[in-house]
């Protein structure tokens, strides 16, 4: 059978729409009129343009001669098609689309919903908002609902007087029509995709503007939470001006509003100028949040806002290229998150991201970043991490290579060059190869067109250090034949050494230079050396020297650690991210069956000097998977208790387990890390007994990091405590913490009334997909949680947001014995996700790697 096309029929191109919505929020509906001016291609009969959900009232096709026609409409609910089918062909030329039409403002948090909330006083209030990217601005007015179909918007929202209405740009106009209703009209906006169109309804509160080189910022948010918004208003205000300066050129619309979501499905949503959020990562108070908190609201504020150029500007023609959109945003995201706040050394932590896309990019259902798009289901897929992580890595890596300079004039002619218009992945490399010079297309089209990374090896030999590829998998079973053109960053680092390095014999490379290391005690020479063979060798080296090939880690490549690696990470002369990534290269090697886990911990036992905080998360989260494969009751538990808390116990000696108030955010932190560490992989009876007081610390971090320890050893009284903690939060982080805490408890009957929560509504559909998530990775309970899901799966797959179902089943992976690999794999194979397919095959394919690293860790042992 011959597929369908689902790309709309190109001869109807649409320019402009004239919007007008009136939501009813009581009754859960809204009515609507479009007026869409489009341009006839060629002489046809019919008109196709998307809707769903919605009920047309009414249609008129106006042509440019007056004459007025009458189509016959159909909706078709399968392909969300609108199929104008007029009384007799029309000519090529401008034509004009008038509908009326009616929908319901539903619950799924997409199209145009509605969201509630509760005051202070416990009453309820309704709101009416937009989630539109991908495909779901058809659920709100008829419209040609792919990117590549850029027009203008003039809105008119009729709204409640008492009710505040926002969209993407600034309120041109106002009337009154009754004396109930408000006539909001706001200006037109710049040609962009439909996805990007946002408005927002109901009884809601603005900040006072803050101007930012003409251009006016303010947070849109619930009544009572006004005091939670002047730190989103400072990361946006630097934000602003910092890609302006950037891309080098002025923000393209006229204001931008940040707008706190009760319900919202996503993070955040760049819609121009009508930028949306939940509430958790916009309204936030730096007194009482944690530096994770900090740091990752200012991400995502800053990753909206780059979004204004890079994704509205321009955008991608087709969904396959969203991953440019996502992946530089994610990228731009860093940059500017670290010129806010340089001490918090992002960058850094950046590695802890690209280790999430590693796990994934390792799979044989792993998947190319840019791959052919069909179906809306398709579309949604495509926001996961190899998208955003991966993407991003790959953007980093290509900076680093070409240089920071070269890269940033690239992106500026792309976005100079194509402004208003649609690109594809290759149009972005033209760029950066016109003002680099650098073959860039034949460096990136590897990584973007094939899944998957290699892995390097170093090797000595006579006549230098060779170094080799090889693709890389979890299952090396799995393994293939694939190479890459790997950038390699190549830094020596020897005692006295001065001059340059000679080049290999394969691939291009830069002379070297000298640079201090951190340490201060050894001098550097880096170089760059395009490894795009099998193998090559690098002349110039010595037996004394420490050779690393991605520095810095800026890489998305793993590197096979040498003894002199490891030995250098332990002493510290390796920067953090060097060291970051010795220690989960060596752990993907270990999952992997390469290394042994008894040698991969005696790796992990010599980082007991270690003071970094990206270094230790690495370290915690191996050695916490660790900790699940041993028997609780066996003697092999009481000993790796032992050893972990030696290694652990001096890191948090050092910087102490009460902080003084002079700590920086990421010593702060790091004694949160380590504290979690002892009091839950390690036992540490310290930990626990002083988690209960620590609870309540002033700084929110430990406090964060006792509420988790409390969590796993906790009991009833523990549990009704910080639920009712949740319920009376004064802000949405202290709500998400303790809410997130109440899946970390080990006892079956609590998990009980944790899902009861979630199916009763008590928990927002918003954050169920999530904490059943964090519950199956629970240890505990994690097997009964599953048989919930499976007992519970239509009414939780109805409930729930599409695109959070296969977030939801990630935490299957740790389901990881043979029984369960069979059942769940059964089940979901009776019960397909199809808005997840490529992710939860990814998730049922690392359930069963963990479930193969189970045995022979229990065959093997640790070498305890």
């Amino acid at each position: 059978m011959t597929q369908r096309d689902p790309r709309l029929p190109s001869h109807v191109v649409p320019s402009r729409y004239q919007l007008e919505l009136e939501p009813d929020l009581a009754a859960a509906t809204f009515f609507g009129t479009a007026v869409i001016d489009v341009e006839i291609l060629e002489a046809t009969d019919e008109i196709v343009c998307n809707a769903a959900e919605l009920e047309i009232r009414s249609v008129q096709v106006q042509l440019s001669d007056g004459t007025a026609l009458i189509p016959d409409c159909r909706l078709d609910d399968d392909t969300e098609r609108l199929h104008l089918v007029l009384p007799t062909d029309i000519a090529a030329g401008p034509a004009q689309i008038d509908l009326t039409f009616s929908g319901v403002l539903n619950d799924r948090l997409r199209g145009f919903y509605r969201s509630t909330y509760r005051d202070e006083d416990g009453t309820a209030h309704t709101i009416a908002t937009t989630q539109f990217e991908s495909t779901d601005a058809r659920r709100a007015f008829p419209c040609w609902d792919e990117p590549a179909y850029k027009a203008t918007f003039a809105t008119t929202l009729v709204v409640d007087q008492a009710h505040l209405a926002v969209s993407n740009t600034e309120v041109v106009r106002e009337s009154f029509p009754d004396s109930d209703r408000r006539r909001v009209t706001f200006a037109e906006t710049m040609p962009m995709s439909t996805y990007l169109v946002a408005f927002v309804v109901g009884p809601l509160e603005i900040t006072d503007p803050v101007e930012v080189d003409g251009v006016e910022i303010r947070v849109v948010h619930r009544a009572g939470r006004g005091h939670l918004t002047s730190y989103a208003l400072d990361v946006a205000s630097h934000g602003l001006r910092w890609f302006a300066d950037y891309y080098a050129i002025p923000y393209p619309s006229d204001k931008v509003d940040l707008v706190a979501i009760p319900d919202f499905a996503s993070g955040a949503m760049e819609n121009l100028g009508c930028i949306t959020f939940r509430e958790v990562l916009l309204l936030i108070d730096p007194a009482t949040a944690t530096q994770p908190e900090l740091q990752t609201a200012a991400a995502v504020i800053n990753h909206e806002i780059a979004h204004m150029w890079f994704g509205d500007l321009v955008t991608m023609k087709w969904w396959e290229g969203i991953w440019l959109n996502e992946a530089f945003a994610t990228f731009m995201e860093t940059a500017c998150t670290d010129a806010y706040r340089p001490d918090w050394q992002v960058w850094t932590t950046f590695s802890r991201g690209r280790s999430a896309a590693y796990a994934t990019d390792a799979l044989e259902s792993t998947r190319p970043i840019e791959y052919p798009v069909r179906t809306p289901s398709e579309a949604e897929g495509m926001f996961d991490v190899l998208t955003y992580e991966k993407g991003a890595s790959l953007v980093r890596m290509l900076e680093q290579y070409l240089g920071v300079g070269r890269f940033r004039d690239g992106v500026r002619h792309y976005l100079s060059t194509h402004a208003y218009a649609n690109t594809d992945t290759s149009d972005l490399w033209d760029s950066l190869e016109a003002t680099s010079g650098e073959p860039v297309r034949r460096i990136m089209d590897g990584w973007i067109y094939q899944g998957g990374y290699p892995l390097v090896e170093l090797t000595e030999t006579a006549h230098g250090v060779a170094v080799s590829q090889r693709h890389f998998a979890l299952d090396p079973s799995r393994s293939n034949d694939q190479r890459w053109a790997v950038p390699l960053s190549i830094r020596a680092r020897r005692s006295g050494h001065e001059g340059g390095h000679e080049g290999g014999h394969e691939g291009g490379h830069e002379g070297g230079h000298e640079g201090g290391h951190e340490g201060g005690h050894v001098d550097t020479l880096d170089r760059r050396f395009l490894l795009d063979g099998p193998v090559a060798t690098l002349t110039g080296h010595t037996v004394d020297d420490i050779l690393t090939v991605n520095a810095d880690s800026s890489g998305f490549f793993r590197v096979r650690p040498t003894p002199r690696a490891i030995a250098a990470a332990v002493s510290g002369d390796l920067t953090p991210s060097e060291r970051h990534g010795v220690v989960d290269d060596a752990w993907a090697l270990t999952v992997a069956g390469e290394l042994s886990a008894a040698s991969f911990l005696e790796t992990a036992l010599g980082f007991v000097g270690e003071g970094d905080l990206t270094v230790w998360q690495a370290l915690a989260g191996s050695l916490g998977h660790l900790a699940r494969l041993i028997d609780d009751e066996s003697p092999s538990a009481a000993l790796f208790n032992e050893r972990v808390r030696a290694l652990a116990d001096p890191a948090l000696k050092r910087i102490g387990l009460r902080t003084d108030g002079s700590d920086d955010d990421r010593v702060r932190e790091l004694r949160a890390t380590l504290v979690v560490l002892l009091g839950t992989v390690a036992d540490d009876p310290e930990i626990i007994a002083a988690s209960p007081q620590l609870r309540h610390h002033d700084d929110a971090t430990l406090a964060t990091a006792a509420l988790t320890v409390v969590a796993h050893h906790g009991t009833r009284s523990d549990f009704d405590e910080i639920r009712a903690v949740s319920r009376r939060a004064p802000d949405p982080q202290t709500e998400q913490r303790n809410l997130r805490a109440l899946a970390d408890f080990r006892d079956t009957a609590l998990a009980d009334d944790l899902l009861a929560a979630i199916v009763s509504g008590e928990v927002r559909t918003q954050d169920g997909p999530y904490l059943i998530r964090r519950a199956l990775t629970n240890q505990h309970v994690g097997s009964h949680v599953w048989a919930f899901v499976a007992s519970h799966w239509e009414r939780l797959t109805d409930s729930f947001p599409s695109n959070s179902v296969a977030r939801m089943l990630e935490g299957i992976v740790m389901l990881d014995t043979d029984e369960h690999v069979s059942a769940v794999a059964d089940f979901l194979a009776a019960h397909p996700v199809p808005q997840g397919t490529k992710q939860v095959a990814q998730h049922l394919e690392r359930q069963r790697i963990n479930a193969a690293f189970r045995t022979r860790v229990q065959r093997s042992g640790l070498g305890l």
